[in-house]
């Protein structure tokens, strides 16, 4: 038959099974040449003619050498991602306690990193992965800290496309049905390799009900199962995760920490940098890894050709809207100096160059404390140059606590001003301007120094009266005041008794324990026993008193402001220009202006 094979040894299917199976490698190109085309086949090589010798022809130019595909650019903060637990920088602790972990054969089945952006929170997720399923380059090796970054695993979980490590968004799968396909499909074991791993991240956006459906699962899971959580908002958690789940804390990374990490990564991008640019940026990171990449990827975009891409402070502080640190230094020494003109000049030339006025501020509070951070260490300052710490150290010399205390308050106060203010300029003037005018004024405590100075000298002498009519009463004693005694009465909450020492007793002498005093004629009740109680209510001791009706005594309080009040209206019917107004118009009365219309004073009864 024209379809049977020339052997007719055997059968067909036999000589098939003869054949040697496919490598791996081959299988690989199979599916890469069904999912992208086959790749050209390069021709044949011709079969050498037979012709007669020509002559040598002339020799051609050479072909241009073929040229490297183009990659794509990656933004530094994907290119400097950490591949190993050593290249994670910051999170010492957390690495310890895995390392020991793994030692000991004591690893959790859930962990959960939380910490602010850009510490590292999915980048040590994967690691975890890493860590977990990696063989070895001989394939022998067991779960390590320090993964080989050579084998399948390795390979397979740094490209995201290992098929046992599933990277799953909360943010964008947030209900029971995605939570449904996870506990549906722990049941199953890991395809190649020896842990399957889910990676939830930004964990906190899930629903209650899928956290509820998650729970079961997460507390007693297959032994081949672990799940990483990685979240920023830690608060928004159920308890009930956060008691199932091996927590780690990622913290902010050190300023100089991250500066030396940028210049690592410098010198490997063959760029230069200064560094009190890698200083700026690093303090403007905020303690993140990606945050502190991303502003330097825009330093190294934003640096001059000029300069051979040289990443200089100047440009730095241009590209943030950032006041220069000399600037700084010179609008605090205006304000030190009070000199508002100056200081509106500086603050002018700041705006012009494009600084924010509340980054403005911002500088100032941070110079404000570092400025105390070295007067309690005691020495210069933290700066990057030896010109600023000197500056710092100097000023922590001269200022007091009290005023860098005060300074920073206000600075504060003009800070949320700005920050809610129509015009922030005018704002930020204003608010330093404040700043500046109460620079001279003394602070609460030297005001509570002078009030208890003051206070034990005593009242000033008053000055001694022209002549005394020779029938006045003998003034009281100079122990006890009449007038403070009745206040303190009255303040007891005793107010009868108050009204009636203000309205019928004249005092004749007061010392400690004893009164005497006079009345006039009109009054002629006990008022004994409601002036003991008071009395005592108010000393805490037993007073004797004694009424002398046939002596003259000082007038009562409600005498005194009689008098004073009728004196104060003749003072003024006195004056020339109420001289004249009255005369003018004879019928006019004088009308006395209280502190409220609701306020009437009412007349003491002579009755009472």
């Amino acid at each position: 038959m024209g379809d049977s094979p020339q052997d007719t040894d055997g059968l067909p299917w036999e000589s098939a099974a003869q054949q040697p199976a496919p490598t791996a490698a081959e299988l690989e190109q199979a599916g890469q040449n069904a999912l992208f085309g086959n790749a050209p086949e390069a021709p044949p090589p011709a079969e050498p003619a037979v012709a007669e010798p020509a002559p040598p022809p002339a020799p051609a130019a050479a072909p241009p050498p073929a040229s490297a595909p183009t990659q794509p650019y990656r933004v530094l903060a994907r290119k400097y991602r950490p591949q190993t637990f050593a290249e994670l920088i910051g999170q010492d602790a957390m690495v310890r306690t895995l390392a020991n972990a793994i030692a000991r054969e004591r690893l959790a089945h859930a962990f959960l990193m939380t910490g602010v952006r850009g510490v590292g929170k999915t980048s040590t997720a994967r690691l975890i992965a890493k860590a977990l399923n990696c063989i070895g380059p001989d394939g022998q090796g067991g779960p390590t800290i320090s993964p080989c970054g050579e084998c399948e695993p390795c390979v397979a979980i740094a490209e995201g496309r290992h098929i046992d490590v599933i990277e799953m968004d909360a943010a964008s799968h947030t209900g029971v049905d995605d939570v449904r396909e996870i506990i549906e499909a722990v049941r199953y074991a890991a395809v190649s390799a020896r842990y399957k791993i889910y990676i939830i991240d930004e964990v906190h956006m899930l629903s209650r009900n899928a956290f509820n459906a998650l729970l079961k699962t997460l507390e007693e899971p297959p032994a081949h199962v672990k799940f990483l959580f990685a979240t920023t908002e830690v608060d928004k958690l159920p308890v009930t995760v956060l008691s199932r789940t091996q927590r780690f804390d990622l913290r902010r990374i050190p300023v100089d920490l991250l500066q030396s990490h940028f210049a690592e990564i410098c010198t490997k991008e063959g760029v230069s940098a200064e560094d009190e640019a890698l200083h700026i940026i690093a303090s403007a990171a905020e303690g993140s890894v990606r945050d502190g990449l991303s502003i330097l990827d825009q330093a190294i975009a934003h640096a001059d050709m000029e300069t051979e891409g040289k990443v200089t402070a100047a440009r730095v502080r241009d590209m943030l809207g950032l006041a220069d640190k000399s600037a700084q230094r010179r609008l605090l020494s205006h304000i030190l100096e009070a000199d508002a003109r100056a200081l509106l000049a500086a603050v002018d030339e700041q705006y012009a160059l494009g600084v924010e006025p509340l980054a403005l501020l911002r500088a100032m509070m941070d110079l404000t404390h570092r400025i105390t951070v070295a007067q309690i260490a005691g020495g210069e300052g933290e700066a990057p140059t030896a010109e600023e710490r000197a500056q710092l150290g100097e000023w922590a010399q001269q200022m007091t606590p009290g005023q860098l205390h005060r300074l920073w308050q206000l600075l504060l106060k003009g800070h949320e001003e700005v920050r809610q203010a129509p015009d922030p300029l005018v704002s930020t003037r204003m608010a330093l301007l404040r700043v500046l005018h109460a620079a001279d004024l003394p602070d609460p405590g030297g005001l509570a120094r002078k009030i208890e100075e003051l206070a034990q000298r005593g009242p000033a002498p008053a000055p001694a009266a022209a002549a005394a009519p020779a029938e006045a009463a003998p003034a009281p004693s100079a122990a006890l005041s009449w007038r403070e005694l009745v206040e303190q009465v009255e303040d007891g909450g005793n107010h009868l008794a108050a009204s009636l020492m203000r309205l019928q007793i004249r005092p004749i002498t007061i010392e400690p324990g004893k009164l005497r005093f006079t009345r006039a004629a009109q009054f002629a009740d006990d008022i004994a026993p409601t002036l003991h109680d008071a009395l005592m209510a108010v000393t805490g001791d037993r007073w004797q008193l004694e009424e002398a009706r046939d002596e003259e005594g000082q007038p009562t309080l409600v005498e005194q402001a009689e008098t004073d009040r009728a004196a104060a209206e003749q003072k003024i019917r006195d004056h020339p220009l109420v001289k004249a107004g009255l005369a003018a118009f004879p019928d006019a009365e004088l009308i006395t202006e209280t502190d409220s219309p609701l306020r009437r004073e009412v007349p003491w009864s002579r009755k009472a």
